[in-house]
């Protein structure tokens, strides 16, 4: 996904409050931006980082500036945004960069799954050969001391309610799939983050054992474009 508009350059202060930060533009003025990622951010909330904004231009928002990507100390750029993992995950659907997704005629967002009144991020139809695919995607912003991707970077109640609805899918006959989108360029593998969640670990595993498909893809990051690029080994 190219990036249309310059973003722009500031220095974090603080993060709080889940959904706001505050950082100092070039021009020495300090304002609040809407930060689009509901985890605890770990690694990428170091105050004094040099953070990248986009401009909404929504004048009925509140917060028109949002936090798009963070450098951390060690210079890497990361995109911090969840909401964008589930367009780079369709982009790269569509762009036939994920093998074990493709051949598949529709794509939609945000489709209801019938048993328990979910939603799931993208539903893949109309397959020649394959059942219908129900796939959850998650934005992994978080790596350990070995470069190895981690999710989730907080206790996700919510993330453990996707895998289970996913199983019930799989149990229903058709495909189900989770697709962790890691927005960093230094992740060497993906596992999930069992010292922060153990039991979203553990579900994860009882989800790849009951049929759900587990996919991890590295993006490139910089600040023309942001794309999935690389597979990444999961271990479970």
């Amino acid at each position: 996904m190219r990036l249309t508009t310059p973003l722009i350059k500031a220095r974090l202060i603080k993060r709080y409050k889940r959904f706001l930060a505050d950082v100092e533009l070039a021009t020495g003025e300090v304002v609040t931006v809407h930060t689009a990622n509901t985890g605890s951010m770990l690694g990428c909330a170091e105050p004094g980082s040099w953070v990248w904004l986009r401009d909404t231009r929504n004048p009925k928002r509140k917060y028109t500036l949002s936090w798009e990507m963070v450098e951390n100390l060690n210079g890497v750029l990361i995109g911090i945004d969840t909401q964008l993992a589930n367009r780079l995950v369709e982009e790269a659907i569509r762009a036939q960069l994920i093998p074990e997704l493709v051949g598949y005629a529709a794509i939609r967002r945000e489709v209801k799954f019938e048993s328990n009144n979910s939603r799931f991020d993208l539903f893949l139809s109309e397959h020649q050969a394959l059942a219908n695919c129900f796939i959850e995607v998650k934005n992994v912003t978080a790596i350990d001391e070995h470069q190895v991707a981690i999710f989730p970077d907080a206790v996700s109640v919510r993330g453990q309610k996707h895998l289970q609805h996913l199983v019930l899918a799989r149990q229903q006959g058709l495909r189900a799939a989770m697709v962790y989108c890691v927005q960093r360029e230094d992740a060497t593998a993906f596992r999930p983050a069992d010292e922060i969640d153990p039991s979203y670990a553990k579900l994860l595993r009882e989800s790849q054992t009951a049929g759900v498909e587990i996919y991890a893809y590295r993006a490139v990051v910089n600040l023309k474009e942001i794309r999935l690029s690389t597979a990444l080994e999961v271990m479970l």
